[in-house]
């Protein structure tokens, strides 16, 4: 699976309650470029590069998909060189808290 397919399984993950009061954009520099918009309550997944986003996530699909999983420490992904991270990095950090990863399995 790439991770623009895995992708565009997150607004079936996200969990509302978890980003309450959360507005952003979230892209992901993998195969196939695709942002997350997180705005009111919703998430959608559009394919390309948002205009400005607040973060932007550089990584292998493996390792993205891993990492979104809950597979891949963000922490170790990150001090080894997998993943890069441009933007808000407290953003970054509470992201995948936005998802249920029970439903990306």
């Amino acid at each position: 699976m790439s991770a623009l397919d895995f992708l565009k399984l997150l607004p079936a993950a996200f969990s509302p309650e978890d980003a309450a009061g959360t507005n952003c954009v979230i892209q992901f520099n993998t195969s196939k470029p695709a942002y997350t918009t997180i705005q009111d309550g919703k998430c959608e997944v559009t394919e390309g590069a948002a205009p400005s986003p607040d973060v932007t996530i550089t990584m292998e699909d493996d390792d993205l998909i891993a990492l979104l999983k809950g597979e891949l420490n963000g922490m170790t992904a990150f001090m080894t060189g997998k993943l890069q991270i441009d933007g808000d990095l407290m953003l970054a950090q509470r992201m995948s808290g936005f998802f249920d990863a029970s439903k990306l399995a």
